[in-house]
C-alpha cells in the first residue's frame, strides 16, 4: 500500500479496508472514519481566515454565486476520511482580524463580520482575532502618501500555536488551511519537535504555495466546488 496523487491531494493508494470506496476529496463519506489505521487521530484545522477570505471572493468569481457565508466547521470535517487515523471529529481554531478601516467604504461591513465570527463560535470554532495597523506609504513615482492598512499578529498567532500543539503533544495532526508561505518556519519547527505528527496543508482554491507543499507531510487543494457544497443554511 503506497502513496499516490488523486488530484492534488496525497492519499494512500487503496481502497478503503472495509471495502467501501473512498469519496472524492471534500465530501465526507458515510460510514468511514479513515483508510489510514484505527487509531484514534486528535486533529486540529488551523484556518487562516483572511487568506480563505480571499480565495472565497476568486471562487465567487468563478462559480458566478455567494459563497462567504462558509460552513468552515463542515468544510473541515468533509476532509476528516482523507487524513491519517481515525478521526470521528477535530476541533477547527479560526485566525483572523476585525477589518474596521473597511467601513467607511463597505458601510455595514464590520456588523457582518462580527455576524459571522458570532456564527463560527457558535458552530465550536475557537476564533483568534489579531488586528490591522494603519502604515503610511510613499508613492516613488509621484511623492504623494498615503495609508495602507496590514493584518498583523494572524499568521504569527497561528504558526505560534501550530508549534505549542504539536510540541506539547496536544495534538495528533495538523492542518493548516492557507495558503500562506510566511507559515513554512513554524510547519519545520513543528515537524522538527515531532517528527511523527503529520502537519498538512490545505491550499484554499487560488493560493498555493510550493514551499508550503515541501515544507508540510502531504497538502491539498480546495477546488470551489467543495465551498459551494458547505454553505450555511442563511447563506
Amino acid at each position: 500500500m503506497g502513496l499516490t496523487c488523486s488530484g492534488s491531494l496525497r492519499i494512500l493508494d487503496s481502497s478503503f479496508p472495509t471495502g467501501i470506496s473512498r469519496g472524492s476529496p471534500g465530501v465526507a463519506t458515510p460510514g468511514v472514519s479513515s483508510f489510514w489505521g484505527s487509531i484514534v487521530n486528535r486533529t486540529v484545522f488551523l484556518v487562516d481566515g483572511f487568506n480563505l477570505y480571499h480565495s472565497l471572493l476568486d471562487a465567487e468569481r468563478v462559480l458566478r454565486r455567494p459563497l462567504r457565508g462558509l460552513d468552515v466547521v463542515a468544510l473541515c470535517a468533509s476532509y476528516l476520511h482523507a487524513l491519517p487515523g481515525k478521526s470521528a471529529g477535530a476541533s477547527v481554531t479560526y485566525f483572523s482580524a476585525l477589518a474596521h478601516h473597511l467601513e467607511d467604504r463597505r458601510p455595514g461591513q464590520r456588523a457582518r463580520q462580527v455576524a459571522y465570527l458570532s456564527t463560527l463560535r457558535a458552530s465550536g470554532v475557537d476564533v483568534r482575532l489579531g488586528r490591522f495597523k494603519a502604515k503610511t506609504l510613499t508613492c516613488p513615482l509621484c511623492g504623494r502618501r498615503f495609508v495602507r492598512y496590514e493584518e498583523k499578529e494572524t499568521d504569527v498567532a497561528l504558526g505560534v500555536h501550530l508549534v505549542e500543539l504539536v510540541s506539547q503533544d496536544l495534538r495528533d495532526t495538523a492542518v493548516l488551511v492557507s495558503g500562506d508561505s510566511d507559515l513554512v518556519p513554524a510547519i519545520a519547527t513543528a515537524r522538527r519537535l515531532r517528527p511523527s505528527k503529520p502537519v498538512v496543508v490545505a491550499q484554499p482554491f487560488g493560493r498555493s504555495s510550493v514551499a508550503l507543499e515541501q515544507a508540510a507531510t502531504s497538502s491539498f487543494s480546495i477546488k470551489p466546488s467543495a465551498y459551494a457544497r458547505h454553505q450555511l443554511s442563511d447563506g
